[in-house]
């Protein structure tokens, strides 16, 4: 087991959290989404919120992928939006 395993198992187990509904690889890859496409501190907040809507029972089950894809097209949309103020 490596240290990502074992942190995340410490976590679950603390938080009373099954290891098995955890998708590190998700939240990894989402993360690093916006870490790149929208800003660093953007990463580790973007995450918390997905998982206060998911703990709340109002995230859609795609949230992940559809983050990822909004931080992906950052750029393009932050340049669209800017405009409209």
């Amino acid at each position: 087991m490596n240290v990502l395993e074992e942190w995340t198992a410490l976590v679950c187990r603390e938080l009373g959290i099954d290891p098995s509904r955890v998708d590190r690889n998700a939240v990894l890859d989402l993360t690093r989404d916006v870490a790149h496409g929208v800003a660093r501190p953007a990463a580790p907040l973007t995450a918390y919120l997905v998982g206060l809507a998911q703990g709340a029972g109002t995230a859609p089950d795609d949230v992940v992928a559809r983050l990822s894809s909004l931080a992906r097209d950052w750029e393009k949309t932050a340049g669209e939006t800017s405009g409209d103020a």
